[in-house]
């Protein structure tokens, strides 16, 4: 029995440590194979929130390229660029608040020889002016030159005076950059910091374009030397551009260093080309600005190329490999090889389960997610051709109206007219001699009358003809028949007379007038109505208010109402706003406001102000 016993033990020895090693193999496989897909799903998280991250770069970059270019415009639309028009339109940007980065924008104005000395003396006047006080200084550096291009605007105003009259074409680096950016007429950047305002990790960087003649031909490279007019420049903060961007990714220990690969000269001004210049580091401070690249296997990284303008930078972000653990990894694949002890084919069957249905819920978020945005862009695409043809039908509507308003005045209006003088005839000649005739006569005469005012009402109906005169004539007699049609007192603010519109704009603005007076009369029971036109910034705005019932709870959105739709719909198709206030037995007032003057540049000095769209409150 004994020994019967201890073979039994024996056998059930060997099942166990066979049982346990099998286990333990596939335990460890698991246990493998786990922390490599933890792994794996964790580096592409970390390469999605580089992508991200560097998706935020680059609409930073094209914002201020787009500030670059705006600026460009203002300049290129001005005859006589002065130092106050300049100083006002960079305050105008409120560059600390809309583009915190840039800490100068300057003009250098191309000089030929034979104005240098005119040149110099109303720079000196200017800068002076600038100071308060009287600046002596040239053209740096010193030299007869055949041309120069010179820094003579830079907002907001430098500390001193020392920034002015430095002359770009002198630097040989810069030099041949600025004549082939005149050449081109393309934007660039230098790729070299800019030594008076850099600082160890935090390098300052430079973008400029070349400013032409405004209508002048730019089709050939003759052309375009012969309309340049200057530089346009900004200089930036890369610290400042990408302060920010690490906040977005919810990632803990991230490094991002930025490095520029293309051409350029170091701070002793040696070519560079074949270096990497590092224009910022997350992890670099003044003593240490670039510390070196984490290399180990204890960290993911990944680089990404950016385009800046014709220079090519590259991105490099890393991150330990633990900030994008949870505490859970670390304890899952322990867990799974736990399991492989107790049943290890049952488990890795369900583990294989829940990864596979896990990267299909991934698939079908991602697709899901792209559908959705696909959709979206449909739908803001229809709403934007449902604008433009709405748009098309007003411009014909209009041009129809106008059509059969002149036909009417040319054809109806003449012979009207001609019935009227051959009318008047037969009564003056049959006066006295033919009396039942001539009554008959005088009566035609009264009804060809009738009929003429008939027809100038239909006419002023389809089109007023007042609205040739302008739209604040056209607004004053609009007002002026309602009060006489409706008994309503009608008051009119209009502090800037007759303002020069093109004639959509003005067709449209009266029209808003037109419906929101009709409101009045069905809806609002009211007995004084307020009419404002008042130009501001570019901005014409309309207002109408009346002292009459308000608008009840829903009203707005009453089915079959189109009136405030019509409205909305009018103003928003020329990028302005629409606000209809209302309160109860407080009366209702409708305020539309569009770019009439400027376009879209003036419109974006204050954005908050001037949002196209509309509210109800």
């Amino acid at each position: 029995m004994a020994t019967t016993l201890r073979d039994a033990f024996s056998v059930t020895r060997l099942s166990f440590w066979a049982g346990t090693l099998l286990s333990s193999l596939v335990g460890g496989l698991l246990y493998m194979v786990t922390a490599r897909s933890i792994e794996s799903d964790a580096e592409a998280r970390f390469v999605s929130h580089a992508k991200h991250a560097q998706s935020v770069i680059n609409v930073r970059v094209k914002s201020y390229t787009d500030l670059l270019r705006s600026t460009g415009s203002m300049i290129q639309s001005t005859n006589v660029l002065t130092h106050q028009n300049f100083n006002e339109f960079v305050h105008g940007l409120d560059l600390s608040r809309n583009f915190p980065a840039v800490d100068y924008i300057n003009f250098a104005v191309y000089v030929p020889q034979g104005g240098r000395d005119a040149f110099v003396n109303d720079l000196r006047t200017n800068v002076s002016r600038i100071f308060g006080k009287p600046v002596e200084l040239d053209i740096t550096p010193p030299g007869i030159r055949s041309s120069y291009l010179v820094v003579a605007f830079i907002e907001p105003a430098p500390p001193g005076s020392r920034y002015y009259g430095v002359d770009l074409m002198a630097n040989r680096y810069f030099g041949t950059q600025l004549i082939e950016e005149r050449d081109r007429g393309k934007i660039f950047s230098a790729g070299t910091p800019i030594q008076v305002l850099s600082r160890p990790n935090n390098i300052y960087l430079g973008m400029r374009m070349p400013i032409y003649r405004f209508g002048a031909g730019l089709d050939t490279v003759e052309q375009r030397r012969a309309a340049y007019t200057g530089s346009l420049g900004i200089a930036f903060s890369v610290r400042k551009l990408l302060h920010g961007v690490m906040d977005e990714v919810p990632i803990s220990g991230l490094r991002m260093t930025l490095f520029d690969v293309g051409p350029g000269l170091d701070a002793q001004g040696r070519d560079a080309s074949n270096k990497l210049l590092t224009l910022f580091d997350s992890r670099g401070t003044p003593d240490n600005p670039t510390p070196p690249l984490d290399e180990d296997d204890t960290v993911f990284r990944t680089t990404l190329p950016l385009e800046f303008n014709g220079r090519l930078w590259k991105t490099t972000y890393s991150v330990p490999k633990s900030s994008l653990y949870t505490e859970f990894d670390g304890y899952y694949p322990k867990l799974m090889m736990a399991f492989g002890f107790l049943g290890s084919v049952m488990l890795y069957a369900l583990l294989h389960i829940l990864t596979s249905s896990r990267r299909a819920a991934l698939a079908l978020a991602q697709e899901m997610t792209s559908e959705l945005r696909e959709s979206q862009g449909k739908l803001q695409l229809s709403h934007q051709k449902l604008r433009r043809l709405a748009d098309h039908a007003y411009q014909i509507k209009e041009m129809e109206r106008k059509r059969i308003a002149r036909e009417i005045h040319d054809d109806l209006g003449q012979s009207l007219l001609a019935l009227r003088i051959e009318a008047e005839l037969l009564a003056g000649r049959t006066k006295g001699t033919h009396s039942h005739l001539h009554k008959r006569a005088r009566a035609t005469l009264g009804q060809i009358d009738t009929t003429i005012k008939s027809v100038r009402q239909i006419i002023n109906d389809l089109r007023p003809t007042v609205l040739d005169l302008g739209l604040s004539a056209a607004v004053e007699w609009q007002v002026n028949q309602f009060q006489r049609r409706t008994g309503i007192q009608c008051d009119i603010h209009d502090e800037h007379g007759e303002i020069a519109l093109p004639d959509h704009c003005a067709t449209a603005f009266f029209r808003i007038l037109q419906e929101s007076l009709t409101n009045i009369v069905r809806h609002a029971n009211a007995t004084r109505v307020k009419v404002e036109l008042r130009l501001n910034g570019g901005w014409l705005s309309l207002t109408v208010r009346d002292n009459g019932c308000g608008l009840p709870p829903g009203g707005r959105n009453k089915y079959g109402s189109f009136g405030l739709v019509g409205i909305e719909e009018r103003i928003v198709i020329l990028g302005g706003t629409c606000a209809v206030f209302s309160e109860p037995d407080g009366g209702t007032t409708v305020t539309v406001s569009a770019p009439v003057i400027g376009g879209p540049e003036i419109a974006m000095r204050d954005p908050l102000a001037h949002g196209s769209g509309s509210a109800v409150i």
